[in-house]
């Protein structure tokens, strides 16, 4: 997507393969299991169907390069093995003294599994904790004891409907069974926290290791391992990675996305004397964050390709592009919620640039942009985008209101751009739920706008345009609604009030006289730039009978899944009052009656559902990946064309989470062109043929 002057230098390396494993598990309920809510559980149960088979094998070849550490950010001081400091050197620090204990513990387990015979010994050693299995209890299934879990949560979407899904068991030993290889079905159970496949005779472990994005634990010593995966950069949720007494000479750079990890077990392999002197005077989190530093960027992903979904167009039909995007505000974008993220790639200056040029290459005709504030709104993206043509209009949130000037311009809100050659700006609107919910007067008594819609500012704009070539007109609508996990109900409710809102401006829209004197405008060109061709004459303003004959387009980060209410209402026009995420709440006429819109609107990528082209995610983050951006269209009055597709799977495949080098926010972008369909209404002042070209798409 971005090009980039760092080139790829690593070293290539194979994964492992893996054939036969022993169909042996073990319950462990005391921790529960602790991924997001809404993130979907692959296990279906321990039925025959399900059993971990004792032949497959795996033999998978990696195609990509990956990097290693070798020498440079760190001086060789220690003799290969050694874990002691010597001579003038800087005393082990207590991770290293904890790493010795862990080693000499891993020491007596190894014995008693070869020695002794003893298989299982992890099995049996957490046997007591396992005693009593029964789920959490009721009362604490919305905890979330982990603080790495703290920080995948915030500001993410959630579906309460989750609760209801348990898993009983989380670990799994395969330790002192004489495995030589790991068969794919081990990487079903993608809700494992620990895996235990120590005092093995694994060479390699495959790369399908970095499907188990839910480890916390993970103990391979006593194997013969002589690399490790990149992919195992993608358990980000790792806290103990235990590699004792293996061939180990290098480690790759992705482990620098463990940014969780408190203890990389190595004592007993052969690493690289400075890697050894490195966690033996600063400690695990000091070298991971090395790695992570010192590693290039990976190769450029290829473009992500313009999906075609309706090839004949009329070459009269007007043609819009509509592009929507979270870009991450930079106040959000901290080293403790994005700790995978190298520091340059989380640095605002990096970002920003990646952002211009993407709209840049997207060249959309509105850009609807969540997550803007003030001072970057009108300091680093009004300037550029203006010398693309674009002209627009931002909102920060409501709490702006009660900061003092100065702290208000880092308070972020919605943008919304739009290229000024082609479209006149009508009107524009601000929509602050909170504060309509609480004078509404059917709602302004109830403690639950109170204490549940009040506290959350998120707001809605509104602009409304018309077309300088053909006089239509379309209203642009640009949300962003609560991240809060706990909060379906208020995404509801602010959708809710945002469509009832959306309604009541259509209608006094429809109604609007026509624009006089309005002109076409001829962009300034370079010196070498072809002449452009003969000015069209302006097209007079088209009319409407109805609110729902306006072309209309809502965008944004709705933090809601496909399952939700928030979509319900959106695709269905219709959330009756007895709906889960509704009914135990009181918000006056919306939990009385249901709550409903007058538009027949649907998802723009709706159209590639269940098929290859379909959109994975808009929001990919190591806790929590799924659709949670759209761009809505009325159906009567708009047609989709095309849609940006998803980015590459093989490009994803070795990175753990967004931000990253060649996507600069949580959340990618989505982008759907449209044609505005030909009307009968013969209050249209003037039927007019506009050739706009003859092709399906354009880039």
């Amino acid at each position: 997507m971005y090009s980039q002057n760092h080139q790829q230098s690593h070293n290539a390396r194979l994964n492992g393969a893996g054939r036969g494993i022993p169909n042996m598990l073990y319950n462990y309920g005391q921790h529960a299991q602790q991924h997001h809510p809404s993130q979907n559980q692959h296990h279906q149960g321990l039925g025959p169907d399900h059993g971990l088979s004792n032949t497959n094998g795996l033999n998978h070849h990696n195609n990509y390069t990956s990097g290693v550490l070798s020498n440079s950010p760190f001086s060789p001081n220690l003799p290969n093995g050694h874990g002691g400091s010597r001579g003038g050197q800087a005393a082990p620090n207590e991770g290293w003294q904890e790493q010795l204990r862990l080693f000499k513990d891993s020491e007596r387990a190894h014995s008693a599994m070869t020695e002794q015979q003893q298989p299982h010994y992890y099995a049996r050693l957490k046997a007591s904790e396992n005693k009593g299995i029964g789920g959490p209890p009721a009362a604490s299934t919305k905890t979330q004891a982990d603080n790495e879990t703290d920080l995948a949560d915030r500001r993410r979407p959630y579906n309460p409907m989750d609760e209801a899904k348990r898993q009983d068991w989380h670990n799994m030993d395969m330790s002192g069974q004489g495995l030589r290889n790991l068969a794919p079905e081990l990487f079903r159970y993608q809700f494992l926290n620990e895996l235990y496949i120590a005092s093995n005779k694994l060479t390699r472990l495959p790369k399908q290791i970095g499907e188990l994005r839910q480890l916390r634990h993970l103990d391979a010593s006593y194997n013969q391992l002589v690399d490790l995966p990149p992919e195992l950069g993608m358990c980000t949720y790792l806290k103990q990675l235990l590699l004792f007494s293996n061939n180990i000479t290098e480690l790759p750079f992705e482990l620098g996305s463990l940014h969780l990890l408190e203890m990389l077990g190595v004592e007993g392999n052969p690493l690289e004397a400075g890697v050894k002197t490195e966690l033996v005077e600063k400690g695990t989190k000091s070298l991971i964050n090395a790695l992570k530093e010192s590693a290039p960027p990976p190769p450029t992903p290829p473009p992500r390709e313009n999906i075609v979904i309706q090839e004949d167009v009329g070459a009269n039909l007007e043609r819009i592009k509509v592009f929507s995007w979270n870009i991450l505000c930079d106040k959000y974008a901290t080293a403790s919620t994005y700790g995978y993220t190298p520091t340059e790639a989380l640095n605002w200056t990096y970002r920003q640039n990646c952002i211009l040029e993407e709209l840049r290459e997207r060249d959309a005709d509105f850009l609807a942009l969540q997550e803007v504030s003030t001072d970057a709104f009108k300091e680093d993206l009004s300037p550029p985008l203006a010398r693309m043509d674009y002209k627009g209009v931002q909102w920060p949130k409501s709490r702006a209101k009660t900061m003092s000037e100065r702290d208000a311009q880092s308070v972020d809100g919605c943008a919304v751009f739009y290229k000024q050659s082609k479209f006149i700006l009508l009107d524009k609107q601000l929509i602050e739920f909170a504060s309509i919910a609480i004078n509404r007067s059917d709602m302004k008594n109830q403690h639950d706008v109170f204490n549940r819609v009040m506290p959350k500012d998120n707001i809605a704009v509104v602009c409304f345009f018309e077309s300088r070539l053909t006089g239509a007109r379309i209203m642009l609508i640009n949300a962003h609604l609560t991240w809060d996990v706990a909060l379906a109900d208020v995404k509801l409710i602010q959708t809710g009030i945002l469509m009832e809102h959306v309604t009541k401006l259509a209608e006094k829209y429809a109604r609007w006289p026509a624009v006089k004197d309005k002109k076409m405008i001829v962009l300034p060109r370079d010196d070498d730039a072809e002449a452009p061709p003969p000015q069209a004459e302006p097209g007079p303003s088209q009319e409407y009978r109805t609110n729902t004959e306006i072309p209309l387009l809502v965008c944004g980060d709705l933090n809601s899944t496909a399952d939700s209410s928030v979509y319900d209402l959106l695709s269905k026009g219709h959330v009756p009052p007895d709906h889960p995420e509704l009914s135990k709440y009181q918000y006056g006429n919306f939990t009385r009656d249901g709550i409903e819109h007058p538009f027949s609107l649907r998802d723009a990528y709706a159209h590639t559902r269940n098929t290859a082209d379909e959109m994975p995610f808009t929001n990919y983050t190591p806790g929590f990946t799924d659709v949670i951006d759209y761009i809505w269209y009325s159906t009567n009055s708009l047609e989709v064309v095309s849609v940006l597709g998803p980015p590459d799977r093989e490009y994803l495949s070795r990175i753990p989470a967004f931000p990253y080098w060649h996507y600069p926010a949580d959340h990618i972008q989505i982008m759907s062109e449209f044609v505005i369909k030909s009307r009968k209404d013969k209050k249209q002042l003037q039927e007019r043929e506009v050739d706009f070209g003859g092709s399906s798409s354009r880039k």
